[in-house]
């Protein structure tokens, strides 16, 4: 296969994951009372091995499927969600599609800046991988937060959110990205090299 078509075939691949993780419980790993979302994972990857664009391209498509959710067209919204839509639709979707567009920007300039010009750098691999979810932990909730106050909406639970579920929660996301991000990326290079 020549290399456009590699990528493309990949790109595909990295959507399609973000659709599947989005769409099923696949995409959640439940652990008690959190879970542990998997959706920014191929996001991450993508970036790592193709490139802030399709970073891009796929963190937009992490947005859409939180839309969907958000919006109840598929799947049931969370409350905290669906109170914003109902307050505020351009807000919801703001909340949904910013952070996820920051993930491919932040893990990418997380990478650069710890592989210090190493472009095949595993070191800097985990670093990306936790920042990317991170971004995405506190954007999202920090959004939403931040709309709620702005519509006057009760923040109560989105501050009890942050405070407990979303440190735990958030915290076992970004150990998980690096766990799987790691080993994937360093792969797919190999792959990529032969």
């Amino acid at each position: 296969m020549n290399k456009s078509t590699t990528r493309l075939t990949l790109t595909a691949l990295f959507v399609a994951l973000v659709l599947l993780f989005g769409l099923t419980p696949i995409g959640m790993i439940p652990l008690g009372f959190i879970n542990i979302s998997l959706l920014g994972i191929p996001v991450v990857v993508g970036t790592l091995v193709l490139g802030l664009k399709t970073g891009l391209l796929l963190g937009a498509c992490f947005g859409g499927v939180s839309a969907l959710s958000a919006f109840g067209i598929y799947g049931t919204p969370s409350t905290l969600a669906g109170t914003l839509v109902a307050a505020s639709p351009i807000l919801a979707l703001v909340m949904c599609f910013l952070p996820r567009l920051l993930v491919p920007v932040i893990a990418q300039l997380v990478y650069r800046a710890a592989a210090r010009g190493n472009d095949q750098s595993k070191r800097a691999l985990p670093c990306a991988a936790v920042a990317g979810s991170l971004t995405n932990t506190v954007f999202y909730l920090g959004l939403m937060l931040l709309f709620y106050r702005l519509l006057g909406l009760d923040d109560s639970r989105v501050l009890a959110l942050i405070g407990g579920t979303a440190l735990i929660a958030g915290s076992a996301e970004a150990i998980v990205n690096a766990l799987i991000t790691t080993p994937v990326v360093i792969a797919l290079r190999k792959a990529g090299n032969k």
